[in-house]
């Protein structure tokens, strides 16, 4: 049976977006990354900016195989918790990285602020993450990636990172979606097929979507993973729906998406 993939998580952290002053748009710019190289997310948490509740959060990550993207907090202003969460979650000091050093030199000359310097105080040993915007870069513990909360920053240092250090995992056209549209039928008629198939195939995501358009239940029977493994399950579903008379068809997954 095939290993799985690490699982991918990341971790979006500022009051801003807990108390809706802002949208956050990193979680459906990750899943586009992963989905493009057939990967998936695996988890997502929101925190706002409270050192212990992220000190915390990050220490259970850290005690993990995943590999974890953390959006925001790592700039020069108080309120910027990142690095030093990180640093405690992992039980390191922070110090001025040499290489961050030298890149905010190149960036600004000798007109390096205290809140400048603050922001390349990263945990000892951390890994850098080039910023192609100002060059403030980014930093990484083990399999923890922390970047700026900037979209116009964050994303591009998350591809890097993705074709840098995980193009081994990338599985290309390897991996996709299928899913059949099912009408008339509930959900707990569909529990004994699906733990059927979910058995069978560990290494395929299966997934049932109700839906109620009165007077009729509708339910979406979805498979992801590697090509060969989604195409027998659903194989298997609709072999089952067709002995048992269900009214079946495949869902437009592409259409739906651009809607």
């Amino acid at each position: 049976m095939p290993t799985p993939p690490p699982g991918f998580g990341i971790i979006v952290i500022g009051d801003e977006i807990l108390s809706g002053k802002r949208t956050d748009g990193h979680m459906p710019k990750v899943i586009e990354l992963l989905a493009a190289r057939g990967l998936d997310l695996a988890w997502a948490r929101f925190l706002g900016d409270d050192p212990e509740r992220l000190t915390n959060t990050l220490r259970l990550s850290m005690a993990s195989d995943d590999i974890v993207f953390s959006f925001g907090g790592i700039g020069g202003t108080p309120d910027d918790r990142t690095r030093q969460c990180a640093g405690a979650a992992a039980g390191l000091e922070l110090e001025p990285h040499p290489e961050g050093v030298r890149l905010l030199h190149e960036q600004f000359g000798d007109d390096i602020k205290p809140g400048r310097q603050r922001m390349i105080e990263f945990p000892r040993g951390a890994g850098i993450i080039p910023n192609p915007v100002n060059r403030v870069p980014g930093f990484s513990l083990g399999h923890h990636y922390f970047v700026p909360g900037f979209p116009n920053m964050a994303w591009p240092m998350i591809e890097w990172v993705l074709d840098t250090h995980y193009a081994h995992l990338h599985a290309g056209g390897s991996r996709k979606e299928r899913a059949l549209t099912v009408r008339g039928m509930r959900e707990s008629h569909a529990i004994p097929l699906l733990d059927e198939l979910t058995d069978k195939h560990p290494d395929v995501r299966i997934s049932c979507l109700p839906h109620w358009i009165p007077p009729q239940h509708e339910l979406e029977l979805g498979a992801r993973g590697p090509n060969a493994a989604v195409d027998a399950v659903i194989q298997a579903m609709q072999a089952h729906l067709t002995a048992m008379g269900a009214d079946w068809e495949e869902a437009d997954l592409d259409r739906r998406r651009e809607d």
